[in-house]
């Protein structure tokens, strides 16, 4: 079964930048898409990036985080400029056994544990 860990998570003043890592362990698929979700207090777990064939973006995010991944190493990023205090959430990583890229939290079948990235202002 695959693992996923991520890491990078902290806290950062408003206008700030963090990166986050997300390592893939176990068997893992040529045609998987890796996706950022985050969850804030209170409210549910949103779509934030992935990357498969092709890369996505929330709205509220464009422009400001990019997603790459280095696949000798299987490991995924999620480079985060720009922050603001909205952004405060705990960010999980995800897995799809597809290339096709989906915003569905249900859409995918692995997760991790989450990293908590907090903004202040």
């Amino acid at each position: 079964q695959v693992r996923l860990v991520e890491s990078g998570g902290g806290l950062v003043q408003a206008g700030g930048s963090l990166r986050l890592s997300c390592a893939a362990s176990g068997r893992t698929f040529s045609t998987s898409t890796m996706g950022w979700f985050r969850q804030a207090p209170g409210k549910d777990r949103e779509f934030v990036a992935a990357i498969g064939w092709t890369t996505r973006y929330a709205e509220s995010v464009k422009g400001r985080f990019t997603v790459s991944r280095d696949n000798a190493k299987n490991t995924v990023y999620l480079q985060m400029n720009s922050l603001k205090p909205e952004d405060t959430a705990v960010y999980f990583c995800a897995a799809r056994n597809s290339g096709l890229v989906v915003v569905g939290t249900g859409d995918y079948d692995y997760w991790g544990q989450g990293t908590q990235v907090t903004v202040s202002s």
